[in-house]
């Protein structure tokens, strides 16, 4: 396997596609990164997240109530990561460098390090999307299959049914092992990255022992330790799923492309930007409730595509660039809905559990 790939470098589809959008931003006004809209949705989302938290260790009096507030603290966490977190990641957040960095920490304040999603997710993922042995967000570790060019395993057969567990696990995984792993081996899959040194080493930890004094050393004050771990698990639970599959559906699906180099050369065959309209797919684009809540994230082609734009932009700009592929007979899809996109993903999770849907076949 090549250290690093290189891409088609035929720039065409890319430049054509920069233009519309330019022009689209020029002729409306509204600005590429941050504005009043996400300024605005932040202050919501974290004055329920700290809400919820305050009644849920401080007010809460029985295991209704508990629930109750567990779940809502839950979808506020999701709300951050989906909103705040993930765009101040990808500098999208706000034209000013230090508050997109601000943004970006809100995932430390809640137990996952913003640093080694930087890596993870905004170059490894978005550089490598579903290039087996690439991109580290279809390696499952041996847990599962994704992709058609991995080994298949026995327990696999099963995948489909125990696969929504593990998606469950998730944050916790996260929290407590992927993070320290990254930073012991400085390396994520199989790329090295440079441990965090100074100011990044800094807030790494700062980040982990705040999480644990939020989720842990507070709530022992006033609750047993049984009621701490039984709601910290009911909050990290109900987490897991929604993040991991509004980042499954756009990309591990029948639908979605899953290319490889041309032989041993490291090179791909489309140009970076055909690539991402060939391995990702949209999903739910109708729904303005569900756009609010996922950080436009089921706009999910525009994103990956226009990573360093805000999402409250990504519904004006999605029929240009559906659009722009359709002019250059480049694959644009989507699913209709969101339960669409969870009845694929299972068929897909079936299917990647076959023996006979091997290495190279699809």
């Amino acid at each position: 396997m090549a250290e690093t790939l290189r891409f088609n470098t035929d720039r065409t589809f890319h430049e054509d596609l920069h233009r519309a959008v330019d022009e689209y931003f020029r002729s409306t006004g509204r600005q590429k990164r941050g504005g009043w809209q996400i300024y605005v949705k932040s202050c919501v989302i974290l004055a329920c997240f700290f809400l919820s938290y305050f009644l849920l260790v401080f007010l809460a009096q029985n295991v209704l109530q508990g629930l109750v507030l567990a779940i809502i603290l839950s979808s506020s966490i999701t709300a951050i990561g989906f909103n705040i977190q993930h765009d101040g990641g990808h500098q999208s957040f706000s034209d000013h460098r230090l508050v997109n960095r601000l943004a970006a920490m809100t995932m430390d304040l809640v137990g996952a390090s913003s640093y080694m999603w930087h890596w993870k997710h905004a170059m490894f993922h978005h550089n490598y999307v579903n290039i087996t042995g690439y991109d580290p967000d279809i390696d499952l570790g041996g847990l599962g299959r994704l992709s058609p060019h991995q080994e298949w395993l026995w327990f696999y057969r099963w995948q489909h049914l125990y696969m929504w567990v593990l998606y469950g696990l998730l944050v916790v995984k996260w929290q407590f092992f992927d993070d320290f792993k990254n930073l012991i081996t400085g390396r994520i899959y199989r790329h090295r990255m440079p441990r965090p040194k100074g100011a990044d080493l800094l807030i790494f930890i700062a980040g982990k022992l705040s999480f644990l004094t939020l989720a842990f050393v507070i709530p022992l004050f006033y609750h047993p330790p049984g009621a701490v771990v039984f709601f910290y698990f009911v909050t990290v639970l109900t987490m897991g799923v929604p993040l991991s599959i509004v980042f499954q559906l756009p990309h591990c699906m029948e639908r979605a492309d899953f290319p490889l180099p041309v032989g041993d050369t490291g090179v791909m065959e489309s140009p970076w930007a055909v690539h991402q309209a060939r391995v990702t797919l949209d999903f739910d684009r109708r729904s303005p409730v569900r756009t609010w809540l996922l950080g436009g994230l089921n706009f999910h082609i525009e994103h990956h595509l226009f990573p360093g734009v805000c999402h409250t932009n990504y519904p004006g700009i999605s029929k240009l660039v559906e659009e722009a592929c359709r002019q250059a007979g480049v694959k644009y899809a989507e699913h209709p809905s969101i339960w669409a996109g969870l009845a694929e993903h299972y068929r897909w999770l079936k299917k990647m559990g076959m023996p006979d849907y091997i290495r190279g076949q699809q």
